[in-house]
């Protein structure tokens, strides 16, 4: 079982992640709409908007030598993600053309994405 010191240091590297992605994001003219957004029994870590399309971004991080952080978003985590999404959808009052997710894997300094990681079924 982990500290609750390790808890929060894992709490934190998130939360530093989730930030260094969303600048990524901005960088590359996304707007971000919501971070940490909680609804539908999930939570998105970064809801973003470019173009009409909005995507949702699961945040991982990682510790250099560890796996991507691809591999830890289950079929259960994915349901959630999809559950937490459709509620975000059903709250919004905007137009958007595509809808799409994205995990983002923030290993040391390098920042490795996975668009479109899977679909909403």
């Amino acid at each position: 079982m982990r500290s609750a010191r390790d808890r929060r240091d894992a709490y934190n590297r998130g939360r530093q992640a989730e930030g260094k992605v969303s600048l990524a994001l901005t960088d590359s003219g996304w707007d971000i709409l919501e971070r940490n957004w909680m609804g539908g029994g999930g939570e998105l870590d970064i809801v973003a908007m470019k173009e009409g399309v909005l995507r949702f971004v699961e945040v991982k991080s990682r510790s250099a030598g560890d796996s991507s952080g691809v591999e830890s978003v289950t079929v259960t985590k994915r349901r959630r993600l999809i559950r937490a999404a459709q509620a975000y959808l059903n709250d919004v009052d905007f137009e958007f053309g595509e809808v799409s997710f994205s995990i983002a894997s923030l290993m040391g300094d390098r920042l490795v994405w996975v668009h479109n990681a899977f679909d909403c079924e």
